[in-house]
């Protein structure tokens, strides 16, 4: 059971879904009003996991995917991801037909997946960029447009830029541990420099954050821009065990954040 629920790399799904519960949290909305957007951006994680697998299996070199896709047919890893498909843009149907401007930005969104899978990703820089504007802030916009709300209000925009300036700083934290596409075009040295500057406009956007809002919820994302400059105050790949706290990081916001949601919808925050 463990090995057929690790092709959907669910531990990744957080990257799709804080952006959404974000929206939802910042603006006050009912989280079941919006819960076949993030079921549907679920499913279509799944359906970028399992297809990303697709491609890399052709790559022998990549030993993490071999391993995880070991006993399966590229066909049958295609499969999962065709339903998974099939399911999330089922679910996406209906803010697509009440909203025409969330049809345009879901198509933009699977087009940049693709985009990225196929052309990009071996590409520094410009991969994340591509990857935090489709992850990030489209959804975003998607559970604004789905409420009827203004895209961007004042303070909403240093949120917004704290955490895709900390989405990319933690995609290319994940890339130099990984040995992907940075540190294959640039020295351990400039790697360091860019995770230490985009960690450091993190911090900044993060403090801003919370005085801005004057939500102090956001205070706790003050300390991940500094532990990854503390992780990286030398030029190393680090180690795999920093890329498995990253993770279990990312899904304890996950719950944090659900956590917020629910008490703001009972009246409690």
């Amino acid at each position: 059971m463990s090995g057929r629920i690790s092709l959907l790399r669910l531990d990744y799904a957080f990257s799709v879904l804080i952006p959404l519960l974000l929206a939802i949290f910042l603006n006050k909305l009912n989280l079941f009003h919006h819960l076949d957007i993030l079921i549907g951006f679920l499913f279509l994680a799944i359906t970028g996991n399992t297809w990303n697998d697709v491609i890399d299996m052709k790559n022998p070199e990549d030993m993490d995917t071999l391993k995880r896709v070991e006993g399966y047919h590229p066909k049958e890893i295609f499969t999962i991801g065709l339903a998974s498909f099939i399911l999330g843009m089922t679910l996406l149907l209906r803010t697509c037909l009440q909203h025409f401007l969330n049809f345009i930005i879901l198509l933009s969104i699977i087009a940049m997946v693709l985009l990225y899978c196929i052309v990009f990703k071996p590409i520094p820089i410009l991969n994340n960029i591509l990857l935090n504007i489709s992850h990030v802030l489209l959804p975003y916009f998607m559970i604004k447009i789905d409420a009827n709300l203004p895209l961007m209000r004042g303070e909403e925009w240093t949120v917004i830029l704290g955490f895709l300036c900390f989405a990319f700083n933690a995609q290319v934290v994940h890339e130099v541990i990984d040995g992907e596409a940075i540190l294959k075009k640039l020295s351990l040295r400039r790697c360091q420099i860019i995770i230490q500057i985009s960690a450091l406009i993190t911090l900044i956007l993060g403090i801003g954050a919370v005085i801005l809002t004057n939500i102090y919820y956001f205070f706790p994302f003050i300390f991940f821009p500094l532990g990854i400059m503390y992780t990286f105050r030398r030029p190393t790949t680090s180690t795999k065990g920093v890329k498995d706290v990253g993770l279990l990081s990312g899904n304890f916001l996950l719950i944090y954040f659900l956590c917020l949601i629910a008490l703001q919808m009972t009246g409690m925050i």
